[in-house]
């Protein structure tokens, strides 16, 4: 259970940062998988990265273990009708939804949309060159966290012609090419442009080279994937050239001549609902209330916003079965933020997001005047979480 293709899914951990505010705001509500992601962690600078083995087992075990939790394994091909018995649903059927319940959904809603996805590949740390490649974090001091990959012009002109030129996986018949802004394949990254990859997971700013003291012309960076680093994630290179290809090209990248692939990445499908046509922002079905939705389902992107929903959904979902009114969290705190993009977003455009500052309402200093951009993310975070936790405790009178 809680599976993730990613040690680093959670992302920053830095609560002036929109989605380090979002797992802040979870842990103050007591969710399962941040107060779990905190206790499975790995170095890796500001990011919330874990074991994601470790992560996934004390999930499991917590769930059962739960007194009040019966788990059962079969497939569901349909939304279940309320009885006398049977009084909620939470449906989180997340990105691969069947196609039985999603027909039975669309039944519903008569709303269904899909996008897709893509994810990086992973190498075996033995398998690279650490006398090419070297450690730092981004303007850090000191050893850093992630491993860094560098390239002079010559290097990155070649590796990108050959990215340019390398087969791709074709798309099935039922699909069609939309793909999520904020994880774009990096050979639809690099077709804006030839220095989009530069400007992008590639940026060399920041990462100087002991060797010359000097900031490399680009560079890929690999992070840890699990506690011993054993393994690590290539950052921002999720694609969906072909496996041979992917071999072929990567290895194209200094101090990657011999990489070892422990996974190798790939494209996948999203479902979910057109979240302002058919959501409440209470999480429940406008054509049905006695069903609430979870997780990627309702229209958010990433690990945390998925898991933000479930946690939402599931207060909601207690507060029903007491008879007690639903809530719906403060738009000015992260929580607040995801509902309102989900309900209040042009259906017509609506498009699945992860955290950002964007989604949030603006906010001015006392003297009406726009906040500096540098002090924003500090003044958001002590304004959210102040106001979360006056809302926690008005819940729970």
């Amino acid at each position: 259970m809680a599976e993730l293709v990613c040690s680093n899914s959670f992302r920053s951990d830095d609560p002036t940062s929109a989605v380090g505010l979002l797992k802040e705001e979870m842990r103050k509500l007591d969710s399962l998988i941040t107060n779990v992601a905190t206790a499975t962690r790995v170095p890796a600078g500001k990011a919330l990265a874990v074991d994601r083995k470790r992560f996934a087992s004390q999930i499991t075990k917590v769930i059962f273990e739960h007194p009040h939790i019966e788990i059962r394994r079969e497939e569901i091909n349909a939304v279940p009708l309320p009885d006398a018995n049977h009084r909620l649903t939470i449906i989180a059927t997340g990105p691969l939804t069947s196609n039985a319940l999603a027909a039975s959904l669309q039944e519903i809603t008569g709303e269904h949309l899909a996008f897709y996805d893509a994810i990086a590949p992973i190498v075996d740390a033995d398998s690279l060159d650490r006398n090419i490649i070297y450690q730092a974090s981004r303007y850090d001091e000191g050893p850093g966290d992630y491993l860094n990959c560098p390239m002079n012009k010559e290097q990155y002109i070649n590796f990108i012609r050959a990215l340019a030129e390398a087969e791709k996986v074709a798309l099935k018949s039922f699909e069609k090419k939309k793909y999520f802004e904020g994880c774009l394949p990096i050979e639809i990254m690099l077709s804006r442009g030839e220095d989009t990859l530069r400007f992008g997971p590639m940026k060399p700013v920041g990462l100087p080279n002991p060797c010359d003291g000097h900031d490399p012309y680009a560079v890929v960076q690999l992070r840890k994937e699990n506690i011993e680093g054993t393994y690590y994630n290539m950052v921002g290179f999720q694609t969906k050239l072909t496996y041979p290809e992917q071999k072929r090209v990567f290895r194209l990248i200094p101090g990657m001549e011999k990489a070892e692939f422990v996974r190798l990445g790939s494209i996948h499908r999203n479902t979910f609902v057109c979240a302002p046509k058919v959501l409440e922002p209470t999480l429940q079905l406008k054509a049905r209330k006695d069903v609430l939705l979870a997780g990627q389902l309702t229209g958010v992107e990433g690990y945390v916003e998925s898991a933000a929903m479930g946690l939402l959904a599931g207060i909601n979902a207690a507060h029903l079965l007491q008879a007690k009114e639903v809530v719906i969290p403060p738009a000015i705190t992260a929580l607040g933020a995801l509902i309102g993009h989900l309900t209040n977003s042009d259906a017509a455009h609506f498009q699945p997001s992860n955290i950002n500052f964007g989604l949030f309402p603006e906010i001015k200093s006392d003297t009406g005047r726009k906040i500096p951009k540098k002090f924003r993310g500090k003044v958001r975070a002590e304004l959210a979480l102040k106001t979360l936790e006056s809302w926690k405790t008005a819940i729970n009178e």
